[in-house]
């Protein structure tokens, strides 16, 4: 009896150390700001500005896949800043975006690729890795 419920304690204890370190691995997300931006940009970090909109069916294919590359440990340091389509416009404006579902990476200040569209999982990989480089 002892020893079965050592097992599970065992158990609990690596799932829960499981979980952290899957965190302690997964790309942060925000919600886009202009300061947060600026922020991001002057610490040298790989962003992903995501534009996104809840109606939007490309956006909603392009969720998962983003999702996926969020917890991949190679993207850990991407910080994802979403950008809302209905709701930001001065914002995807002043980046040169004209319709959801665009995506955006930088290095720091320089933009290193954009995507429109694209709902391609390896294509979306090669773009994240892109802010990388």
């Amino acid at each position: 009896m002892r020893l079965v419920s050592l097992l599970r304690r065992s158990a609990v204890a690596v799932a829960l150390l499981a979980c952290s370190l899957a965190t302690a691995h997964a790309a942060t997300e925000a919600p886009f700001t202009h300061d947060g931006f600026v922020a991001a940009q002057s610490q040298g970090k790989p962003i992903l500005i995501e534009v996104d909109a809840s109606w939007c069916p490309t956006c909603a294919q392009q969720r998962p896949i983003l999702a996926k590359l969020k917890e991949d440990p190679a993207f850990a340091d991407l910080q994802i800043l979403k950008l809302d389509f209905d709701t930001q416009k001065a914002d995807w404006s002043a980046l040169g975006v004209r319709m959801q579902s665009t995506l955006i990476v930088f290095t720091g200040a320089a933009e290193k690729g954009r995507s429109v569209g694209d709902t391609n999982a390896a294509s979306i990989r090669a773009l994240l890795e892109k802010s990388h480089s």
